[in-house]
């Protein structure tokens, strides 16, 4: 199940939050084991998430594992404000920076073993609004919507199982987007 909010905030506040977000998280750029090599993306990544006795949460995907990073008074006021609308918890957030409109997301289902079996991944979007995909992984049927700044798509249930997504690349778009998407490590590993 799929479900879109819409713009959740006004946009000088979703501005205000693009501001603090860029200019105040340690963004690295994402890393992917690829044909048994380390590759660095252009994007940008972050990882938050709570602790355990102080301990940083462990997650992997695309071949590496990353450490999380405290949240930030920023990020615990989204994440409140993101669980108030989806009606769901979140331990983790996953934060991507794209500079601009030629870097984007690959078709990909996330089934990390980390995460909580049909959990919902809530995905909030500051800066350029941007094009989202989904692609049924039978039927091959697309559909296909903007994601304004300040809005909130949650994804839950078995979406993971049955749809692929991604944040496809254009030359059309030269502003820089940050996406939040919060989810829950449901064992998670400790530094």
């Amino acid at each position: 199940m799929v479900n879109y909010y819409g713009e959740i905030m006004p946009l000088s506040e979703s501005s205000y939050y693009f501001e603090r977000l860029f200019n105040t998280i340690a963004w690295r750029n994402d890393q992917a084991l690829v044909f048994g090599k380390i590759i660095e993306t252009k994007r940008k990544v972050a990882w938050c998430a709570d602790t355990i006795d102080g301990k940083p949460f462990a997650y992997s995907y695309s071949g590496v594992t990353r450490y999380s990073i405290p949240f930030t008074e920023e990020l615990l006021t989204l994440k409140k404000l993101v669980e108030q609308h989806s009606h769901e918890t979140y331990n983790s957030c996953l934060l991507n920076l794209y500079h601009s409109g030629e870097e984007g997301m690959a078709w990909h289902s996330d089934g990390e073993a980390d995460l909580k079996e049909q959990g919902a991944i809530a995905s909030l979007s500051f800066g350029v609004e941007r094009k989202f995909a989904f692609k049924h992984k039978c039927s091959k049927e697309v559909v296909a919507l903007q994601l304004k700044p300040g809005s909130l798509l949650v994804m839950k249930g078995t979406t993971q199982q049955h749809w692929l997504h991604r944040l496809p690349p254009t030359k059309k778009v030269s502003e820089p987007r940050i996406n939040l998407t919060f989810r829950t490590i449901d064992k998670p590993e400790l530094k």
